[in-house]
């Protein structure tokens, strides 16, 4: 079969063809990279006690029973229902501001290529995955079923036009909070999102992690961080249809726009950081290869 395959658009494509090309240009080179040892990316640290085995190779050393380790003489590790199976669920940002990015691959379709990357790793697997989709509203709830049928309805759910106007601005209390009443056991739980909200969902991320594993990723895209000099231009707020007529050749107003997402920026990290969150970045210009890769690699790190 050709490997020459054109990355479909996402307004055209089948979610057939979506999982087709990722299965071929994402994944394939992913298992090649991590030679299809993806622990380091989903399993963390606190899910139930499952059962002892001998210790291996590539195990944590955290795991280590000493007291097993004593009396059998050869070392034994504590084994988790993350070593057997996951459970995981997405929380995906579908806000218009997630649409903001170059043509043909905004954060948007950053977001379907990632959720539907993971998903394809985990279920490959054996686990489970479900779904709470935002749109300024929750819009859909898909509970949590293994195989690639599971995938497909994942992706056809994610390219599917909202069917009410947004009316408000994006608050991920709202998203939060539905994982809070949704998820009744511990899971893995990725937040994928853009971050851009109304203030107070603090919280509410604090609880979800403290009741699952939480791994936030932020989409974001360069223009968000630094205005190109296009000189006067009219940006408009993708959320309230507001417009507002600025002179991007002006090297004051660029500089505090870049002051103002760099606090927003700080902001976000120390908002995970004290609720225990992981954060990840991964940008419209990224390579998502490279991006996974560097995710499994930081988590790797701060697992040791």
């Amino acid at each position: 079969m050709s490997e020459n395959l054109l990355q479909p658009n996402k307004t055209a494509a089948t979610p057939e063809q979506i999982l087709h090309w990722l299965d071929w240009k994402v994944i394939r080179r992913l298992d090649g990279i991590l030679q299809g040892d993806y622990r380091t990316l989903f399993y963390g640290d606190g899910l139930d006690f499952a059962d002892l085995r001998e210790y291996q190779m590539e195990d944590d050393i955290r795991h280590i029973d000493w007291n097993v380790t004593a009396r059998m003489n050869h070392l034994h590790v504590r084994q988790y229902v993350e070593d057997r199976d996951i459970t995981a669920w997405f929380l995906v940002d579908l806000s218009p501001s997630m649409g903001f990015g170059p043509l043909g691959r905004p954060k948007e379709t950053v977001l379907i290529d990632l959720v539907t990357t993971l998903s394809r790793l985990l279920t490959r697997g054996g686990n489970r995955i479900g779904a709470i989709l935002y749109r300024n509203h929750i819009e859909n709830i898909i509970p949590p079923r293994g195989g690639r049928i599971q995938v497909l309805r994942l992706i056809r759910e994610l390219l599917k036009e909202s069917e009410e106007p947004v009316k408000t601005s994006t608050d991920l209390n709202l998203l939060l909070n539905a994982g809070l009443n949704t998820l009744k056991k511990r899971s893995l739980v990725f937040v994928i999102s853009d971050f851009i909200s109304a203030p107070g969902w603090q919280k509410s991320v604090s609880l979800l992690n403290r009741r699952n594993e939480l791994i936030g990723i932020r989409l974001w895209d360069p223009r968000e961080v630094e205005l190109p000099n296009a000189g006067l231009i009219v940006v408009e707020d993708s959320e309230t249809g507001e417009q507002l007529r600025v002179d991007t050749s002006n090297p004051i107003f660029r500089q505090r726009f870049q002051e103002a997402a760099e606090r927003r920026e700080t902001d976000l990290r120390r908002t995970l950081k004290q609720a225990g969150v992981d954060l990840f970045s991964i940008s419209t210009e990224d390579d998502l290869v490279r991006a996974i890769v560097r995710i499994a690699a930081l988590r790797k790190k701060r697992r040791r």
